[in-house]
Formats: structure tokens, C-alpha cells, sequence
């Protein structure tokens, strides 16, 4: 494949990706909770996901849900939608049931596909009411899960049954698809309130282009160490990195969710000389004292998602002697837009500490005044705002602050919207304090974010209680509370959003002018 996908005769994303259940069946593929998979086993399900789709009647180019666990068979399911060429809408597995079956409702697929366990009663009614076609996983078999009662798991596909969708697409067909063709994601917020962003297979396959150029031949895993994968696959830092891996046949060490046990033990076995970490996992590191010698084979780490703190990284960097190149990017923008490189870091890094590097080839960046709307000078904080080539030729303004300096390195500052990184996890307090609201006991909420020395910030919540809802406590008690509260909250958003923290008070404190909540007064409850 190295040597096709040179001469370019593999250059679009579902060629690619149908090329990867022609690897060596019988060569190890992906690891996960410490068994390996063979790319033939990837090759096997993924024809019982052609069979179970093609039993449904799902034409090519319809839309396909896939509740994007980080599992085997979620991966090679993946692939298969690709390679059939199918729109991919990626659902976000760690939310309540409701919101699960809320956002099938809202994307309309023709059919979703979804580990065994994440089939509740509320997604099961909602694949009932859009008639939709639903395809379950047991470990690493695919079965039509269709029914309540899973009598449908009878349909589970054999070996035998081996029919593909994509090669009912003719000829003519298959040059038109790719354009049409997209991977829905879900924003972090960077711009507004987090909503669908549909990224093209062709806009997805230039940019892996370099990486799968540069990768070594397909089978042969002996050449390099596995490519280790914690990032969801349906965000966009997960996306970019499981896809180099899997279309350039290297060896995936896959992890349900990132854990620094797992990590540090990839590191001591499999000795890469490039690590990634999430930034709340530089804290980690430092907090389980993890012996120098154990990363002695790393000569860089690269971090983004979420901000670190600058005095996080200088005793890290002093500790281990591991420059952190930082990235800034969003999935409004494509991917990253700004890096620290390894010669921009040997250059100035040093002198640099917490930048995030400078503009990737084509990109611009400006910062703006909030009030005015004009451009400021290098050196001045202010909002800002960035035109990414992925994405087009027009400026999209963040909500993030940022200086730029006189040498053009960007520094992020924090957010004008009050947003809180939860370890590589964006919240909006909005979303929240709506869902907080909704309790028929509560008459008003606040949430803001706090210092947290792993994972920078989390939210904590501070509640106003109806006069109803405190007939019949015990003195100086309420009758509602966070035990009550939590259950309800994750029922209507994510289970990161969850505060660590809570005050209940008779009012919300509030500016004397504008009468807003006062933020930092009620930070002040908490620390």
C-alpha cells in the first residue's frame, strides 16, 4: 500500500480505507486491554457490518451513526463506513441515555451502530420512532439490534456472509462520493455553544496525506513501536490520530479512556522516542513521581486540547529534561492551527515557555479589541481570531484570549466566556446552570470553575433553592441536595460537566451596577 499510495493511486479516504482489510490477516493490529487483534480479525467484522447494513437496506452516502467508544470493534466499524462509503455522525458515549437518544433524533441516521451496553430503553425507543436500522457489538461480533428483547442477536452474521455495500457502488458513483462524503463531529465550544461540525473525506484525507506518506508499509509492525490511542475517535483529536495509524498499518495500543498507569507502562516497554499527553496528564506525571529513567527513551512530548499551566511545564521540563510542544487548535478550524515545532522549541523555546508556537502553513491569526473590533498590536491581549485553510478564507473569531508577540508566537490567556477546561474537556457554565434550573426545586444556579491541581480546572455550582423545596428540613439543613441534584444533572449533560463541588446559599451574589452574577465572589465560596 506504501508503494500505491506513493504513486498516488490511492488518494481518496474511502480507497484508503478499504485498502486496510488487505493487510497480512494473520499480523497483529490493535491491543486493547491486553489482547491483540489481527488485521484479519478487523477484515471479519468489518464484513458482518457490510452484511448486517446491506440486510438493512442502508445505501451507500446515507448517514451512519457510531456511538464512538474507543473499542476494536468501534474502530474497525469505522473503517467499514468509510471504505463503503457512508456519512459517519459521531455520538459522544459518555453522556446519559437520553442524550444519546436525543442527538439520533436530532442527526436522523439511517442507522446507528453501538457497543451492547450503550443500548438503553431511551435509545431503542428513538431508533424505533426515526426507523432506523441498529447494529449492536458483543466483545468483537456485530449483531442486528433492532428488537427489545435482543432476539434480533439470532441475525448475528457469520463468517459465510460476507456481502459489502461499497461494491454496489459503481464506478461513475464512487467518483462523486467522496466530496459529498463527511464525518460529523461534535465542537468543543471554541466559537458558541457546541453544535455538529461536518468535516469532508476529502478535506480529512490531505491532511493525513504527509503522515501516511512518511509511515512505513502496512504489516510490517517490527519497524516501529505501536501508536498508543486514548483520544475519543469522535472528537478531533481523536479522529487525527487514529486515522494515521490505522490507514498506514501501524500497530494500535488502544485505551478505552487515558489512564498515566497505561501510559507510563507504554513508555517503559515500548521506548518511542515522541510521546502525546493530554495536559492534565503533565500534573499526572509529576504526581506519581515517576522515575526519570522511565521516559528516558522520550526526547519530546507533544500536549494540547486544554491550556497548561506555564509553571506546570518549566518544572517538568527542569524535572525530566522533556521539552512539551504545545499545539492550539479546534475543531471549528479543522485540526491544529498552531504549533510548537522541535525547531521552533531548539530555537526560542526556552525563552518561550507556554506558547503554543506559531501559525501551521496558511494559517492566520489576529487579535482583536472585544469593544472596537480592531486589530491590536503585538504584545496586546485580546481576542482572538484565526483563518484556517482547512476550513476557508474567513476569519473565525474564539472566545479565547491571546497575545501574540513581536516574534509571532502565540500565547493563549484564558477565555472570554468564562469556559472551564476540565482536563482536555471544554464547559460552557451555561450549560450547566440551564440543566440545574430545570429541577423544580431550584430556583437559580451559578457555576464556575476552579484551581485543580491535576486537571487545571473543574466546575463547581452554587444553588439558590425555592422556599417549597425547603418545607420539612432539618434545621439548618435543606431538603434537597447534592446527592438529589447529581442524578438529575446527569441526565441532561455530559458526565464531565458534573460539579465536583457545591454550595447551597440563599442568593446568588451580584454586581451593584449591572446586577450580574458576581463570578469571582462565588469562586470565593469554594476557595
Amino acid at each position: 500500500m506504501q508503494e500505491q499510495f506513493s504513486k498516488g493511486n490511492l488518494t481518496r479516504l474511502d480507497q484508503l480505507a478499504a485498502a486496510v482489510f488487505d493487510f497480512p490477516a494473520d499480523v497483529a493490529a490493535i491491543e486493547f486491554e491486553h489482547d491483540w487483534l489481527t488485521w484479519g480479525d478487523l477484515a471479519q467484522l468489518a464484513d458482518q457490518v457490510g452484511a448486517l447494513l446491506a440486510a438493512s437496506e442502508v445505501a451507500a452516502g446515507s448517514k451512519v451513526a457510531l456511538v464512538s467508544r474507543n473499542h476494536p470493534a468501534i474502530l474497525a466499524a469505522f473503517i467499514k463506513l468509510v471504505s463503503g462509503g457512508f456519512c459517519v455522525q459521531m455520538i459522544y458515549p459518555f453522556q446519559s441515555p437520553q442524550g444519546i437518544a436525543e442527538a439520533l433524533k436530532a442527526g436522523k441516521p439511517a442507522a446507528v451502530l453501538a457497543m451492547s451496553e450503550d443500548f438503553s430503553s431511551e435509545m431503542r425507543e428513538a431508533v424505533v420512532q426515526q426507523d432506523m436500522a441498529a447494529i449492536g457489538f458483543d466483545a468483537f461480533t456485530a449483531y442486528a439490534e433492532n428488537a427489545p428483547d435482543k432476539s434480533a442477536r439470532d441475525n448475528s452474521v457469520g463468517d459465510e456472509q460476507t456481502h459489502d455495500l461499497s461494491d454496489d457502488i459503481s464506478d461513475k458513483q464512487a467518483d462523486q462520493l467522496p466530496g459529498q462524503l463527511t464525518i460529523d463531529l461534535l465542537t468543543s465550544g471554541t466559537t458558541g455553544k457546541p453544535k455538529p461540525f461536518s468535516i469532508s473525506f476529502d478535506s480529512v484525507v490531505r491532511d493525513i496525506n504527509a503522515a501516511l506518506a512518511a509511515a512505513p508499509s502496512p504489516g510490517h509492525s517490527d519497524q516501529r513501536e505501536p501508536a498508543l490511542l486514548y483520544f475519543p475517535i469522535g472528537n478531533i483529536s481523536g479522529l487525527y490520530s487514529t486515522l494515521p495509524a490505522i490507514l498506514s498499518g501501524r500497530r494500535i495500543v488502544l485505551l478505552e479512556r487515558f489512564n498515566i498507569h497505561d501510559w507510563r507502562d507504554f513508555v517503559v516497554k515500548y521506548r518511542p522516542v515522541a510521546g502525546g499527553l493530554p495536559p492534565a496528564g503533565i500534573q499526572m506525571l509529576l504526581d506519581e513521581e515517576v522515575a526519570k529513567e522511565d521516559l528516558a527513551s522520550l526526547r519530546m512530548i507533544g500536549a494540547g486540547a486544554a491550556p497548561l499551566d506555564p509553571e506546570v511545564q518549566k518544572t517538568f521540563q527542569d524535572k525530566y529534561n522533556i521539552p512539551i510542544l504545545l499545539a492550539y487548535g479546534a475543531t471549528e478550524f479543522g485540526g491544529p492551527v498552531v504549533r510548537m515545532t522541535p525547531d521552533l522549541y531548539q530555537a526560542e523555546g526556552k525563552q518561550k515557555l507556554g506558547s503554543v508556537g506559531k501559525p501551521m502553513a496558511g494559517v492566520k491569526l489576529r487579535v482583536i479589541d472585544p469593544n472596537r473590533g480592531e486589530e491590536l498590536k503585538a504584545g496586546q491581549e485580546g481576542i482572538l481570531e484565526v483563518v484556517s485553510p482547512r476550513i476557508g478564507e474567513h476569519w473565525i473569531r474564539t472566545t479565547d484570549l491571546a497575545v501574540i508577540d513581536d516574534d509571532g508566537y502565540l500565547f493563549i490567556r484564558g477565555r472570554a466566556d468564562g469556559a472551564i477546561f476540565r482536563g482536555g474537556f471544554k464547559i460552557l457554565p451555561e450549560t450547566v446552570e440551564q440543566a440545574l434550573v430545570q429541577h423544580p426545586a431550584v430556583s437559580a444556579a451559578a457555576v464556575v470553575g476552579i484551581k485543580d491541581h491535576r486537571l487545571g480546572q473543574v466546575p463547581v455550582a452554587a444553588v439558590v433553592l425555592k422556599e417549597g423545596a425547603k418545607e420539612g428540613a432539618k434545621e439548618g439543613a435543606c431538603a434537597v441536595t447534592e446527592e438529589q441534584l447529581k442524578p438529575f444533572l446527569r441526565e441532561r449533560v455530559l458526565a464531565t460537566h458534573i460539579p465536583t463541588q457545591w454550595r447551597f446559599v440563599k442568593a446568588l451574589p451580584r454586581t451593584e451596577l449591572s446586577y450580574k452574577v458576581n463570578q469571582s465572589a462565588v469562586r470565593a465560596l469554594f476557595e
